[in-house]
């Protein structure tokens, strides 16, 4: 299983959604960190306004803060290694550093010559 941690700026909320002016990237990478937990990945999420500790915790996180400042911020670590910085990733990003691609699920398809489940008298 891959650990995945975000460092975000201080904000009010994981999505920004209380935030006078909503950023459009912020719901959407809420959703695709849901979508990494769902694959089975362990997803840690840090905000530096409620959770100061976890930065100073994690001393490469602690220095890129101390030589840029919370410019850095968003920091994005995957099992232990800092994989972004500045930007939040999107999920075919996030895909590629935990060495995996989206699982494609597709709807039923009837077969030929058969009915909504693929035998003549399903239906």
């Amino acid at each position: 299983m891959t650990t995945v941690q975000v460092y975000d700026k201080p904000m009010c909320c994981s999505t920004g959604v209380c935030a006078p002016d909503v950023d459009p990237v912020l719901p959407q990478f809420a959703a695709d960190l849901d979508w990494l937990k769902s694959q089975g990945h362990q997803v840690e999420r840090y905000n530096l306004a409620q959770q100061p500790q976890a930065f100073i915790e994690n001393k490469s996180v602690h220095q890129l803060l101390r030589t840029d400042g919370t410019d850095c911020l968003p920091v994005v670590v995957v099992d232990g290694q800092i994989v972004s910085h500045q930007i939040y990733p999107s999920r075919e990003a996030l895909s590629e550093w935990l060495k995996g691609s989206p699982k494609k699920q597709g709807l039923p398809v009837a077969k030929l010559g058969g009915g909504c489940c693929g035998t003549r008298d399903c239906c």
